[in-house]
């Protein structure tokens, strides 16, 4: 896949996609994610960036973060947990070389509805990836958090969600019934992320690759597919 430009302004929301080198695990027991879980907690102090969703899988990481105007930038943020994990992994393992596979992904998310669905799509991970059919019974997601309540002192929940009702136990019933709704109609965004740099709305992609001279998605390398054919 041909690598893009890095376009990212603090005004933006992220959803960020970091992935073990050649797919390898990068959590092997449970005080692994543990420790991945403190790294993001000590970078929210220090770089004072928003988490709305995310997903801890065995071999890659989902975030959806905002990086705000007095904290760093998407590239500090990521640099430091990124290298701060590598760093612990490779000392308690033992391992050598390449830890991550290459530079971590990022795709623009608009401040709307398509911050639900771009929620979903990350906690849901774990049902595409068959580990759980609900994905209440997975620890290592911001899903708890909206649907039931619970805190883990990483999620910071986002305008849009809150919009969904005043009452709070009507508003987690209906994020549970959008996350199920998501699963059932659209079989959770099942390949909907593996090419986009932006998503949101028609008006939103309009904006922002005029403003930033950007491809919405990622074009194929090589030749169109009729390509050498002469037009009749």
């Amino acid at each position: 896949m041909p690598r893009t430009a890095r376009i990212a302004p603090k005004e933006y929301i992220y959803h960020t996609l970091t992935r073990g080198n050649n797919r390898q695990d990068i959590f092997r027991e449970q005080s692994d994610y543990e420790k991945y879980r403190e790294i993001l907690r000590k970078y929210k102090d220090k770089y004072k960036f928003k988490l709305y969703h995310y997903v801890f899988m065995t071999n890659h990481i989902h975030l959806v973060i905002e990086p705000k105007k007095e904290g760093g930038s998407l590239a500090e943020i990521m640099k430091g947990i990124n290298l701060t994990y590598a760093q612990y992994y490779k000392h308690k393992y033992k391992h050598i070389g390449h830890f991550w596979q290459d530079r971590y992904k990022s795709i623009i998310i608009s401040k709307d509805n398509y911050l639900l669905a771009c929620g979903s799509y990350v906690e849901l991970n774990l049902v595409r990836a068959k580990i759980v059919e609900d994905p209440k019974d997975y620890k290592w997601s911001s899903y708890n958090t909206y649907a039931y309540g619970k805190k883990d002192q990483l999620t910071d929940e986002h305008p849009i969600y809150k919009e969904l009702s005043k009452n709070e136990t009507e508003r987690k019933g209906k994020y549970r019934e959008f996350v199920k709704g998501m699963l059932k109609d659209k079989n959770a965004m099942k390949g909907e992320m593996d090419k986009r740099v932006i998503y949101g709305s028609e008006s939103f992609l309009d904006k922002t690759t005029r403003e930033y001279k950007i491809e919405a998605v990622i074009k194929p390398k090589g030749r169109p597919k009729n390509a050498g054919k002469k037009n009749k």
